[in-house]
This record gives C-alpha cells, structure tokens and sequence, in this order.
C-alpha cells in the first residue's frame, strides 16, 4: 500500500535533483525495470547492486543497450551528470562527494558493510551528507538490511525516499526493514518507481 506523502515534504519545482538506488536479490530485473522507464535526458542515478565484481561491467552494458539514458560502471572521480546511470564496480564501494562544480563519483574499496563490498549504506550515507535535500533514495528488493540506515540517513537529511512494496520483490527484505524504521516517505510497487522519480525529480536538469 503506498503510503500518501507527508505535509510540507514536496520538492520544491525547478531544484535538480540526484537518485540513488540500491538493491540486492533480485534487483536486476528490478532496476532494469526501472531504468526503460526513465527518458534520455534523466537525472543522474547512482546505483549500488550487490553483484560479483566479474559481472557489473557486463551488466552495465546490458543496461545501456535497453535504457535510454547512458549506463556505465563508476569510475573514480567522474563527474554526476544528468542523463547518465553509473553503477558500482563489484569490487568498490561507491559514493558521492560535492566539487567546486557539481558531484563526482568516488570508489574505495574500504572494508565491507553489512558483509557487502559494494555496500547501499554507504552510498545513501554519502548522498544523505554530500546531496541532503537534492537527493531521491530508492531500495529495492534484497535479502538483509543492508540500505536501511542509509536510507533512513537520507530522510532525515530532507532527501524524498522510496521502498519498494512487498508483492513485487523477490525478496523483501532490505525494503521491510527501511518501511519498519520509518526510512521510507512511500512504500511503491516497482511499475510505479520510475514514475514516482520523474514526479519527484522535477525538471530534467543537471546538478547545480
């Protein structure tokens, strides 16, 4: 059921915005389903899916032939740009850092969190102190909790954040731990997700 949004939480018109995904066990149907939904010229989206490092390049380019925003895996440093989807290596965490001139992507391969290395803590840790209330956190189906604290991070940053309800994941897990601590603003069938994104994106501009 999708929970209605909350007085005084709106984005405000015209403000770019940056979305970040995370997910697990079963979230590649999941986050293509979301990405063909997305026009060229969406905003930037930085995702997290748990994912042998072998197989997130080819993923990657699976992606980018059926969506029509640019997909490719992270690289250190690059800049966030709109119309562009850049997905963790398997083998790094991935975050963002705020620059003289916009955001970048910055990849470590720190220890793991939550047993995971890419982990979506600390990608929505990143974008709940770099992003705050520019940012639309998105989690999505997976085994564990890994995502939820981020996610509840970001909301208490002012960022607008989204779980995916329970009848259309694989494994709801990570989503039912965020909507159980109060992380998620709206629990969103997946067919609804890129929807509610564009809804809450606002116009199709890059980072300022």
């Amino acid at each position: 059921m999708q929970a209605a949004p909350e007085a005084g939480t709106a984005m405000r018109s015209g403000a770019a915005r940056i979305v970040f995904i995370g997910a697990s066990t079963g979230g590649t149907e999941a986050i293509k389903e979301i990405l063909v939904g997305l026009p060229e010229r969406s905003p930037p989206i930085l995702i997290v899916q748990h994912m042998p490092e072998i197989f997130t390049s080819s993923f990657a380019r699976r992606l980018d032939g059926l969506c029509a925003p640019t997909v490719k895996e992270a690289e250190d440093g690059e800049p966030v740009l709109a119309g562009n989807v850049y997905l963790s290596p398997g083998h790094s965490h991935l975050a963002i850092r705020r620059t003289g001139g916009g955001f970048q992507c910055v990849l470590s391969r720190d220890e793991a969190v939550n047993r995971h290395r890419p982990s979506v803590d600390v990608l929505f840790r990143s974008a709940a102190a770099q992003v705050g209330t520019a940012a639309i956190g998105v989690l999505l189906t997976g085994m564990g909790k890994d995502g939820a604290q981020g996610l509840l991070q970001m909301r208490h940053a002012g960022a607008w954040t989204i779980a995916q309800d329970h009848d259309s994941c694989v494994v709801y897990g990570m989503p039912r731990e965020a909507a159980s601590i109060g992380a998620a603003r709206e629990v969103v069938p997946l067919k609804a997700i890129a929807l509610h994104i564009l809804q809450r994106a606002g116009p199709n501009t890059a980072p300022q």
